[in-house]
């Protein structure tokens, strides 16, 4: 039983930019690519939350060849899943009880849970909720947060090798590195050493692809708010 199709449900530097750029690494451009409307609210569309009742991207489907098809929804899962699921790509360490298996999986999981959590707060009280429901706290305390204890921890990574496991791109940059790109945007991850992160990650050709769309996306969506690319 192998894969057949796979198919991403995508909205751009979303959380589903982070499964497209890893899709590209492991599969070139051999996979679907249906776009969510999701300022226009599809995600909230009867069909669609059959697909994520979480009601957001992304989702994968994989088709395979026995006939079967699974959906995935979460976007640290599918990640680690590609990666092991093309393992002659070299994209994460064999599964094995190995340390850099273990520290593989603890930056994965880093990136997709606290780190992102905390990238979420900040996005949704200062350009997603409306006024009435923002709490200038909550961003002042996760923006803190994030350049206390976030950024040290990724700093004394990339002061050690290129990349966030060491001298080696794995699927846990493709996690991170989203995640940097999208920190950028509020003014976090400034140091020199994210600078060359990016560098290093946008000569990528799977990167490139994955962000070509980034033009679409808008960073405040409240009702009435001037649009900014």
């Amino acid at each position: 039983m192998t894969i057949e199709h796979l198919k991403l449900y995508h909205f751009p530097a979303t959380r589903s930019a982070r499964v497209k750029w890893m899709l590209h690494e492991v599969v070139g451009d051999a996979f679907e690519v249906v776009r969510v409307a999701l300022y226009d609210g599809a995600h909230r569309h009867p069909d669609f939350k059959r697909l994520n009742p979480n009601q957001a991207v992304p989702v994968l489907e994989i088709a395979r060849t026995d006939g079967t098809v699974q959906i995935m929804i979460e976007s640290g899962a599918m990640v680690a899943f590609l990666a092991d699921a093309y393992p002659q790509m070299g994209l994460a360490p064999a599964p094995t009880a190995s340390t850099a298996r273990a520290d593989y999986l603890q930056m994965l999981q880093f990136g997709s849970s606290w780190m992102d959590m905390m990238l979420w707060q900040v996005r949704t009280h200062e350009h997603v909720l409306t006024p009435d429901q923002q709490d200038p706290r909550t961003v002042e305390r996760y923006r803190a947060k994030f350049v206390e204890e976030v950024e040290p921890q990724l700093i004394e990574r990339l002061d050690r090798g290129a990349f966030v496991c060491g001298e080696t791109f794995t699927a846990a940059d493709c996690v991170i590195g989203h995640n940097v790109f999208w920190a950028r945007g509020y003014g976090l991850c400034q140091g020199r050493q994210f600078r060359r992160y990016l560098s290093t990650l946008s000569k990528r050709a799977a990167f490139a692809a994955a962000f070509d769309d980034t033009k679409d996306f808008t960073l405040d969506i409240r009702p009435g708010a001037a649009p900014t690319k």
